[in-house]
């Protein structure tokens, strides 16, 4: 390890000219890979979409619902005869659209029960809304107040086109005249997930502008101690560049996680940075300058490492998790940290000789002597009464183990999104009228499911679901187009169930069949919490189990409805486990590193931090969601930064004297304000995503700097307890020893 880092040494002192043209060459290399970056949001984003559960949800979506715009048309009476003609005017221009495949409206419908011609009358409507199936017209007008056009776009459209396609049926919708007193938008999960993922850009951007810019008053205020101290804010953006580079060549796409691991990557390497920084300039005092970055390349290099690969040891564990967005955050953490390591590790140095970088004179700094006297205080005092420290650490620790079984889990991804964003507030005008806008999609599948008994089955259930079930709305499936198209009768014969079938509009039917062999029933509930969601779902299964479908025929709930309730079991499962290996891969590593008891001693302060942060979340009101669920490893791993940097202090100069307290003391005061200053640095780096308008990023931003505050306090208050009381029971076992060798000398 040691000859290593000596011949990174030996590069950067003797050809810098070399390694800087190295530099150039990744930079432009990753400013091009920066090109390839691309965003993703919607299902792929919370489930493996090559497990099964993963490859039926999206064949469903792409089948019936994901190519599916809303046109939403506001008015005081949808059914008018003027709203009638607007939106039968409308259609044919609309379908001729590029990619665009159909558009079914209330028009239609009407249309069809009126003999083919629209009303003109409110009579006419009146006479024709007797003739519609209720479950077909409340899919279309759901309130007195709107009315719902479906438009179907082409299968398999890049999110490009489809933004095309959205773009071009609202220029055309600006174009038309609209009836007086009408508003017209456009909505739909295309539609949101466009926005969506719109926002994430520009939060992305605000959120690395806003870390750095934070970063930079830190680093002014109390990196002051040092000559040229924004160089880590350097570092850490050429760490960020090549991150950036290697994800767009290795095609990783950007999620909510991914935004959210940025500033997590800034703040763990502005660490690293200030760390090499520190002790540049404290060797730069006593030696050449040469000679003080071999001694910090060979001395804080393995010391840093360690704590780095104890941080992805962390970020390791996020890999167990069945989340995509979770594993992404963890995968993008560990090539950003290991991206601003290698950068620090070798540019900094490289920067201090293109500078000539010379050492601010000792003594000068009386705000760094002060902090470093202060935290040493602090820990001799603790590192004296370790035992009742410790108790009340554990016992906060155990409360926190205890409830975070109680602290609820959020899976709504509307409420992950900004609550201002428009097409939210679209889905919310929607909610607030006619309920819950993601329904209960029931997959119907089999040899044949327009056989008559299957028809009349979906009609019977979906009639008794409504009967029994307050939570549901409306109930839709192709049972009620046929009966709507033929003359508001169930037929009674396979043929006539046939020409039905023929007479339904296609853009209608491909809407619930897919061939002969699928069809979807459509459940609408009332706005529903997830925990409602999850019960609703066993109890349609249950009554699916006692009114089955016809034999050959199966049916399983699926969706984005299955895939957030069934994300909650998933998150509850996949916390404790990340957790727990997180805890595992960090102990094997520090005890293979060091070989010694010392090396377990940063596990108390991470598994008391982890417990903190449980009370801390209940007693604030923060619910878990599906970034917050990794908080636990992620925890583990950056607090394997302070505690592994004052173990490595204690071990260097519990070398130099025999006294435990001492030891500490020195430790302590020697890295005391570099660790303080690199704990606010990313403290501050880490509270960008509290600006971030996505709940979800800001509410991981929020529990990410408590999490880093308890880091610190881990480090600076809980180590030196525990350094302290594994001396005394070495010590004491030592007694113990040589007293039973003492009684039984032939033991020896």
């Amino acid at each position: 390890m040691r000859s290593f880092f000596s011949v990174i040494a030996d590069l950067v002192i003797n050809r810098p000219k070399n390694i800087l043209q190295i530099f150039v060459v990744l930079i432009l290399a990753s400013l091009f890979g920066m090109t390839m970056i691309s965003m993703v949001t919607g299902n792929d984003t919370y489930l493996d979409p090559a497990s099964a559960r993963g490859i039926q949800i999206n064949h469903y979506t792409d089948t019936f619902q994901q190519n599916t715009l809303v046109l939403l048309v506001e008015c005081n009476n949808p059914k008018s005869p003027e709203v009638l003609a607007y939106l039968d005017s409308i259609r044919e221009p609309i379908e001729n659209l590029q990619h665009v495949s159909s558009m079914t409206s209330v028009a239609d419908v009407m249309k069809d029960a009126n003999g083919g011609t629209l009303p003109t009358s409110a009579g006419e409507v009146i006479a024709a809304t007797d003739k519609i199936s209720p479950s077909v017209l409340k899919r279309y007008v759901p309130s007195n107040l709107l009315t719902m056009s479906m438009i179907v776009l082409n299968p398999g459209l890049s999110m490009e086109k489809k933004e095309s396609v959205m773009a071009n049926i609202i220029s055309f919708i600006d174009s038309t005249t609209v009836p007086p007193g009408v508003s017209v938008k456009l909505t739909g999960e295309a539609a949101f997930s466009s926005e969506m993922g719109k926002e994430m850009g520009q939060s992305m951007s605000t959120l690395i502008i806003a870390a750095l810019v934070l970063m930079v008053i830190v680093m002014g205020i109390l990196f002051s101690y040092v000559s040229n101290r924004f160089l880590p804010v350097l570092m850490v953006v050429v760490g960020l560049l090549i991150t950036f580079g290697i994800m767009g060549l290795a095609k990783i796409q950007v999620s909510m996680a991914v935004i959210a691991a940025f500033p997590v990557m800034i703040g763990l390497g502005i660490d690293y940075a200030i760390q090499f920084q520190a002790r540049l300039e404290e060797e730069a005092r006593i030696s050449s300058l040469n000679d003080a970055i071999r001694t910090t390349i060979t001395k804080t290099g393995p010391a840093v490492l360690f704590a780095m690969l104890a941080t992805v040891m962390g970020f390791i564990a996020m890999f167990i998790s069945p989340v995509p967005m979770i594993r992404s955050f963890g995968l993008v953490s560990i090539i950003g940290v290991i991206s601003c390591y290698m950068t620090t590790l070798i540019g900094l140095p490289l920067v201090a000789i293109l500078i000539n970088y010379k050492s601010k004179p000792a003594g000068q700094s009386k705000q760094a002597e002060a902090v470093d006297a202060a935290l040493s205080k602090i820990a001799v005092s603790i590192s004296k009464k370790p035992v009742p420290v410790l108790l009340v650490v554990i016992l906060v620790a155990f409360i926190g183990i205890q409830i975070d079984p109680q602290i609820p889990i959020d899976t709504n991804e509307k409420a992950f999104v900004p609550a201002d964003m428009p097409a939210k507030l679209t889905l919310d005008k929607v909610s607030r009228t006619v309920g819950s806008t993601d329904p209960v999609p029931i997959l119907v599948y089999g040899s044949n499911v327009l056989a008559l008994d299957t028809v009349k089955w979906m009609k019977e259930f979906t009639e008794r679901e409504l009967e029994t079930r307050n939570k549901l709305t409306n109930a839709v499936s192709i049972a009620d187009y046929v009966v709507t198209y033929n003359d508001g009768k169930m037929p009674e014969i396979q043929s006539e169930l046939d020409a039905a079938i023929e007479r339904i509009p296609p853009g209608t039917r491909h809407q619930f069949i897919n061939g002969n062999t699928e069809a979807v029933i459509q459940l609408y509930t009332v706005k529903l919490e997830t925990e409602a969601k999850n019960n609703l779902k066993h109890l349609i299964y249950g009554d699916i189990a006692i009114n089955p479908p016809p034999p050959g025929v199966q049916t399983s709930i699926t969706g984005s409805f299955e895939l957030f309730t069934s994300l909650i079991h998933d998150l509850i499962e996949s916390k404790e486990a990340m957790t727990y290996l997180g805890f595992l891969l960090v102990a094997l590593f520090l005890g293979m590193v060091y070989r010694n008891i010392h090396a377990l001693t940063p596990i108390v302060p991470i598994i008391a931090i982890v417990g903190w942060n449980a009370v801390a979340m209940y007693v604030l009101g923060i619910d878990y969601n599906p970034m917050t669920a990794c908080l636990g490893s992620m925890t583990i791993g950056i607090a394997c930064q302070y505690t592994i940097l004052v173990m490595e202090r204690y071990i260097e100069e519990r070398e130099k004297t025999p006294d435990v307290t001492e030891a500490i003391k020195n430790s302590v005061r020697k890295i005391g304000s570099a660790i303080m200053v690199s704990g606010f640095a990313t403290f501050f780096g880490f509270s960008a995503l509290i600006l971030s308008n996505f709940p979800i990023i800001s509410t991981f931003g929020l529990t990410t700097i408590i999490a880093v505050l308890f880091s610190l306090i881990g480090a600076i208050a809980v180590m030196p307890a525990v350094l302290s009381l594994l001396d005394q029971i070495i010590h004491k076992v030592e007694e113990v020893e040589e007293e039973v060798l003492h009684i039984h000398p032939h033991q020896k």
